[in-house]
């Protein structure tokens, strides 16, 4: 009996089994077969989305319209320097001995790259006279000294004020005045001023000398020796005859005139010569001491000479102590901007400095590479391309980015900005219509549609547009590609 129920249940175990794993292999292939696709299933699983636009939202916002470009920072006005003529008198070098030989003239202290000169100071000596500074538009081309006048002159009598020793007022006639003020400024350098050399005072007593003997010469013929009758027996000519064949009065007297006529002759030609000699007699400034620049200080930037050397050429190169940017900016940037700008200028080590756009195009100053003179530069850098590259300057405050002179910077130039938030749209998004409308278009409810708008300041990839009424507002997707 016990037996019987134990196999009863053997088989209700092993019937059980059966029934799990035929239900188990029932579930393995239901989700195989849920799996499983038809190729065409597979293709049709593979094919991309309907296309549709690309959009993006309205945003509301400020917009800055700036112009950028990389320059190079410089110091400003850059001038080739230049002796005009020898230093010290033109024979005799410095010494004004009054030797006939020509004395090669030497830098006997160079001028020192780098420094700062002011208004009267010394920039260099050439055989041991001071070649000096002064501020003037009119280059110095001549000695200036006694009987000299002109703008030249007129110039030095004003520096010579602004330095404290006043010529007596700017007349543009060298006088005694403007020689004692030269002779009081040189003194307060360390330098006797050019006075009249050995060989000048030598001719002034030969001038002199020649004047006193032409007044004896006619002191003579104004009272001759035997009388004022001719060589004839008395004074009343009787026995002379009047035909001029004896010595009578008449021929006396006619050759005594041509005597009298030729001694005035002979003074005035002496007096004249002393006149002129005396004109240009006295303290002077030979051209070669004194060099004009217009803008005071100014900075030493190259120097071409060394000490030994003789000053034939250029001894420098000076630049104004201010700093500019020269950069250049795309034809159609250059459109947008004007003198008077503000400047942003960073350089590569961080520093920055708000700076003026002082110069556009034709206005650049334009540095000459064989002499270092300024002149005006061209528009588009002298091309005709109308698309070429524009020129432009920004003056930088004084004291400013010394430092990185010959070094390169970021300018950024405002060019506008909105009026305070604006809406938006990527520039990609505007388009014109065939009536010359702006317009965007924007999807809403699963559509497109066209909405008019004006358009305004862009930058950045972005431009302001101001639709009618609420016909576009801020979060509404416009549509910038398919």
């Amino acid at each position: 009996m016990r037996q019987r129920r134990k196999g009863e249940s053997s088989r209700s175990r092993q019937l059980g089994i059966v029934v799990i794993a035929v239900a188990l292999v029932g579930a393995g292939g239901w989700f195989a077969g849920s799996r499983m696709q038809s190729p065409a299933d597979a293709a049709a699983a593979h094919q991309p989305p309907e296309a549709g636009p690309v959009t993006v939202a309205v945003e509301r916002s400020s917009l800055t319209a700036s112009v950028v470009t990389q320059g190079s920072v410089e110091f400003a006005s850059p001038q080739s320097l230049a002796l005009a003529g020898p230093v010290g008198p033109p024979s005799s070098g410095s010494g004004g001995s009054g030797s006939n030989e020509a004395v090669v003239q030497r830098v006997t202290k160079a001028p020192v790259a780098g420094s700062v000169v002011k208004e009267g100071d010394v920039l260099m000596q050439v055989s041991g006279r001071p070649v000096l500074v002064l501020r003037g538009s009119v280059p110095m081309y001549r000695t200036l000294g006694p009987g000299t006048s002109g703008d030249d002159v007129k110039q030095l009598e004003q520096a010579l004020a602004r330095l404290g020793f006043n010529p007596g007022g700017a007349t543009g006639q060298y006088g005694q005045g403007d020689a004692a003020a030269v002779s009081r400024w040189y003194k307060s350098k360390g330098y006797d001023a050019q006075e009249p050399s050995a060989a000048d005072k030598q001719q002034l007593g030969t001038l002199e000398a020649a004047v006193t003997t032409a007044q004896q010469g006619l002191l003579a013929a104004q009272n001759p020796s035997g009388g004022t009758a001719g060589s004839g027996s008395g004074t009343d000519g009787s026995g002379s005859g009047t035909d001029g064949s004896g010595s009578g009065t008449d021929s006396g007297g006619a050759a005594g005139k041509l005597q009298l006529k030729s001694a005035q002759q002979q003074l005035n030609a002496a007096n004249a010569a002393l006149s002129d000699f005396r004109a240009g007699y006295g303290t002077k400034v030979p051209a070669g001491e004194v060099v004009f620049l217009p803008d005071l200080p100014a900075r030493l930037d190259k120097v071409s000479v060394k000490t030994g050397d003789t000053p034939s050429g250029p001894v420098g190169t000076v630049t104004s102590s201010k700093v500019v940017v020269q950069a250049v900016v795309q034809a159609g940037d250059a459109k947008l901007l004007h003198k008077g700008m503000t400047a942003q200028v960073e350089t590569t080590d961080g520093e920055k400095v708000e700076g003026e756009l002082v110069a556009l195009g034709d206005d650049v100053p334009k540095a000459d590479s064989t002499d270092g003179q300024t002149t005006q530069g061209t528009t588009n850098s002298g091309s005709d391309d109308a698309s070429a590259p524009v020129p432009v300057q920004i003056s930088i405050p004084s004291g400013k980015l010394t430092k990185n002179a010959n070094g390169s910077a970021k300018v950024t130039i405002k060019v506008g900005a909105s009026d305070g938030e604006v809406l938006t749209v990527p520039i990609a998004a505007l388009h014109t219509s065939a009536d010359g409308q702006a317009r965007v278009q924007v999807r809403r409810a699963g559509k497109v549609v066209d909405v008019s708008v004006k358009a305004g300041l862009s930058a950045e990839g972005k431009v302001e547009v101001t639709p009618s009424g609420d016909a576009l507002k801020a979060g509404d997707q416009v549509v910038i590609g398919q």
